[in-house]
């Protein structure tokens, strides 16, 4: 059996989506199942145990229209292989056309209604409730697929090249770790940095033990410089030195993260790593760190939350802004209790 799976993006969305891959392959093991993924996000998934291979989407590049070209060339290519099940995570017009034109036997997707891309599947499957979680409403495809759900997998395996990598770029194994990831692709997700550096301040005057890595894109290097400083030789600036495939390695090796609501945030869910979540304009319930949604900060103001990317309260950002740093440092006292 052949199978292709679309979920493009974003990075969170791929991780919280890779359930569904662990569970048809241990089902049918047999099964040859491809993955359409952001060329961006490809080596996330290149490699990966469970998948026969990965179909790049260039986004950016087949904008262009001198490279049209190529898209005629990979939906040929989809077609040839003649897949019996193309299943439909991301659910937006683009790749809603591209699992039609993939032609396949079955065709399954969600139930969103954004953009009217569940007019391509043969089967829709409907979110139980507006709260029900991301990975919960993604597992559902597999019902009507008649494969059974369960958490005997690994959900993200061990990469040992990229884990090797960082052993030898820094002290990964001389010191115990606790992550921050202080970016966010929305900027009114971001908990401000100076809060990071007051519960740097605490939780560093209270377990000397730990040292602390900051995560994040080559367009975080400015909060890492703002972070960093304190306390020392014991806070690690990481942000834009790492591959993808390093920062989960890195997070791998850690004992926490704290994070605003943003990717590597359901990386370190999906390792079982404890974390505390600064949440502000979005949902928990639908988009929080799956199994840990009751751990996450947020405060109860009239607008939180808004589902919005830019803030329009009178007091900007204030559902973050106004969230203490002592609340977030008893958050990580109570985590580290259990560790």
């Amino acid at each position: 059996m052949k199978i292709l799976i679309l979920k493009p993006s974003s990075l969170g969305d791929v991780v919280q989506a890779l359930p569904v891959l662990r569970l048809i392959k241990w089902h049918l093991p047999a099964s040859e199942i491809y993955w359409w993924i952001d060329s961006k996000l490809a080596p996330l998934l290149e490699g990966d145990p469970d998948l026969k291979g990965v179909v790049h989407f260039y986004r950016r590049r087949w904008a262009a229209p001198r490279h049209w070209p190529e898209i005629a060339d990979s939906i040929r290519w989809m077609r040839q292989q003649a897949f019996d099940w193309v299943i439909d995570l991301q659910c937006l017009m683009r790749s809603g056309v591209f699992g039609w034109l993939a032609n396949g036997k079955l065709s399954v997707g969600l139930d969103e209604p954004r953009e009217g891309a569940r007019g391509f599947y043969d089967v829709i499957v409907r979110r139980p409730s507006p709260l029900t979680h991301a990975v919960d409403w993604y597992l559902g495809v597999l019902r009507p697929l008649g494969v059974p759900a369960h958490w005997n997998f690994q959900w993200l395996p061990d990469r040992p090249a990229p884990a090797e990598a960082i052993r030898r770029k820094w002290p990964v194994d001389q010191a115990r770790w606790i992550i921050l990831q202080p970016g966010a692709r929305w900027l009114n997700k971001r908990w401000p940095a100076g809060h990071f550096v007051e519960l740097l301040r605490q939780v560093a005057a209270a377990h000397p033990e730990f040292h602390f890595a900051i995560l994040g894109g080559e367009e975080d290097r400015p909060l890492g410089q703002a972070i960093a400083g304190f306390p020392g030789r014991r806070c690690l600036d990481l942000t834009g030195k790492l591959s993808l495939l390093e920062m989960v390695e890195w997070i791998r090796c850690s004992e926490m993260m704290v994070t605003n609501d943003t990717g590597p945030m359901h990386v370190a869910a999906a390792l079982g790593k404890p974390v505390v979540a600064l949440f502000g304009p979005t949902e928990p319930r639908r988009t929080g760190p799956y199994r840990q949604v009751d751990r996450v900060l947020q405060l109860r103001l009239p607008c939180v939350p808004c589902l919005k990317a830019r803030c329009t309260n009178a007091k900007p950002i204030e559902c973050l802004s106004a969230l203490p740093p002592t609340a977030a440092f008893q958050a990580v006292m109570k985590r580290l209790e259990n560790i």
